[in-house]
C-alpha cells in the first residue's frame, strides 16, 4: 500500500506508466498518458523525484524494541544488477537473528560485507529493514533474469547484509528465489525459508546426509521444538532416519508430530544422563550451544564418520569485539582446534551456517509438495503489529515461527 496519491507503476505492453513528478514522462496536452520507457527501478530522469517510496519497519539505530519505527517514506527497492528481482511481499516471518541484529549483533561483519572497501560512513546501514523471509509475487526482473516473470508466485530467504523484508517490496538476487510451493499459502510460505536453507546447510551441506545415505542413521536434534529444529526433524524424517528430539516437555507432542521416533525431556533430570542410556548416534544438530558441546560430541559413534554440527558459532561476536581481523583470526583458531581436538577423538566437528540458495529452496519445494515438510506456526501478526511480533519472539519458548501477515491476504 503506497501513499496517497503514488502509483508504482502500472505494466502497459512490457513498460511502467511513468510514476508522479516525473517531466521527462508526463503526458502531452490532450494526449493521456504515456509509458515511460525505462521499467520500475531504473526509472533514471533526473527532473522526477528519485523513487517513489512505500511502508516499512526500520531501525535508525542498535538497540531494544524501542528500535524499531513503522515509516511510509522507505525508499522504493532498485534494481542495481540484471540478475535481481523486485518481490512484492505477501508475507514475511521473524528468526532469532532479527532480534539480534537489531540489537546490534553481527554489525562490524555485516557492515564489511555491504561494503568491502569502507567507502560509506559508519552508520550508512540505517534506515535497516530486518526481516528475512518472504513470500510473495514477483514485480520487476533484471535483465539476466530469465527463469521468473512478473506475476509469479515465490519465496525467498535474504541475506541478512541486504535490506530485509519487513517492507511492501524487496529486493532479491534471482539466485536466492524459488517459486512458492503451490500447497501452501503466502503466511504458510513464509515460516520455511531461513530456517529451512539453515538446517538444509548443517545436514546436507555439512553434515552430508542426503536421501540415499540417511535411511535408519540415528540422528540427534538439540533445540527440537524451534524454527529450525522442527524443519530438520521433517528433513531426515523425510529421508528415513531415526530421530531423538531435545525439547521440553510440554513441545514433545509437537515433535512427535512432526515424525520424533524419541523425545528426550531437558528439564526431566539429567539431559546428559538419559541421552548416554540410548545407542550412539551418527549425527548430532545442535542448536543450543553452551554447555552441551562439552559432552555432547562424545554421543557419537566412534570411527565412523559421525558428524557433530552446531549453529551456536563465535564468528560474528569475535568480529565485532576484535575487529574483523583479529575476530576471523580468533575464529579460525577455535574451529581448528576443536576439529583436530575431535578427529583424535574419531569424530568430525563442524560448524553450520544459513547459506541463501534458490536452488536448494527447489529441492524443500518438492518436500513439500509432496507432504514430507509442513509449516510450524507459532502465532500470525499483521504488519501494524511488527513489535508486539518482536517481543513474542523475545520472550522465547516458541514453538514453530512468527509470522507477519504484510498483505491481507493469507
Amino acid at each position: 500500500m503506497l501513499p496517497k496519491g503514488h502509483s508504482a507503476g502500472r505494466k502497459v505492453f512490457g513498460l511502467f506508466w511513468a510514476r508522479p513528478g516525473c517531466a521527462a514522462c508526463l503526458p502531452g496536452r490532450g494526449t493521456g498518458p504515456r509509458p515511460c520507457p525505462q521499467p520500475l527501478g531504473r526509472h533514471l530522469h533526473a527532473s522526477c523525484p528519485r523513487w517513489t517510496t512505500m511502508p516499512s519497519w526500520v531501525i535508525d539505530r542498535y538497540g531494544n524494541n524501542d528500535a524499531l519505527r513503522f515509516t511510509s517514506n522507505m525508499m522504493f527497492p532498485i534494481i542495481h544488477f540484471p540478475n535481481e528481482v523486485i518481490i512484492k511481499v505477501h508475507a514475511a516471518s521473524l528468526n532469532p537473528i532479527d532480534v539480534s541484529m537489531r540489537s546490534g549483533y553481527g554489525a562490524a561483519a555485516l557492515r564489511l560485507k555491504r561494503d568491502p572497501l569502507r567507502i560509506k560512513t559508519s552508520g550508512s546501514e540505517f534506515p535497516l529493514t530486518l526481516g528475512r523471509d518472504v513470500s510473495g509475487v514477483v514485480m520487476e526482473c533484471g535483465l539476466n533474469v530469465s527463469y521468473f516473470k512478473p506475476g509469479d508466485e515465490v519465496w525467498a530467504a535474504i541475506p541478512p547484509w541486504k535490506q530485509g523484508t519487513l517492507s511492501e517490496f524487496v529486493v532479491a538476487s534471482g539466485n536466492e528465489v524459488s517459486r512458492k510451493p503451490s500447497c501452501l499459502s503466502h503466511v504458510q510460505a513464509a515460516s520455511l525459508p531461513y530456517v529451512g536453507l539453515t538446517a538444509w546447510s548443517a545436514v546436507n551441506q555439512v553434515g552430508r546426509l542426503n536421501k540415499d545415505n540417511c535411511s535408519n542413521k540415528r540422528v540427534l536434534i538439540f533445540g527440537a521444538s524451534g524454527g529450525v529444529g522442527t524443519f530438520a526433524i521433517q528433513l531426515v524424517k523425510a529421508w528415513d532416519a531415526h530421530v531423538t528430539a531435545v525439547c521440553s516437555q510440554d513441545a514433545s507432542e509437537l515433535v512427535k508430530h512432526l515424525g520424533a521416533d524419541e523425545v528426550i525431556d531437558y528439564k526431566s533430570g539429567s539431559m546428559e544422563k538419559q541421552l548416554k542410556m540410548l545407542p550412539a548416534f551418527d549425527f548430532i544438530l545442535d542448536n543450543i550451544g553452551g554447555s552441551t558441546e562439552k559432552w555432547a560430541p562424545d554421543l557419537l559413534k566412534k570411527w565412523s564418520g559421525a558428524t557433530y554440527v552446531s549453529l551456536v558459532t563465535p564468528f560474528l561476536v569475535n568480529v565485532d569485539r576484535l575487529g574483523v581481523a583479529d575476530g576471523m583470526l580468533q575464529t579460525g583458531v577455535t574451529i581448528g582446534g576443536k576439529t583436530i581436538k575431535h578427529l583424535c577423538k574419531g569424530i568430525h566437528y563442524r560448524w553450520a551456517f544459513f547459506t541463501p540458495s534458490g536452488p536448494y529452496l527447489d529441492e524443500i519445494t518438492d518436500l513439500v509438495n509432496i507432504g514430507k515438510i509442513h509449516p510450524v506456526i507459532d502465532q500470525v501478526f499483521s504488519f501494524s503489529d511488527v513489535p508486539k511480533a518482536f517481543q513474542k519472539l523475545e520472550e522465547g519458548h516458541a514453538r514453530g515461527k512468527t509470522v507477519i501477515s504484510v498483505t491481507n491476504k493469507k
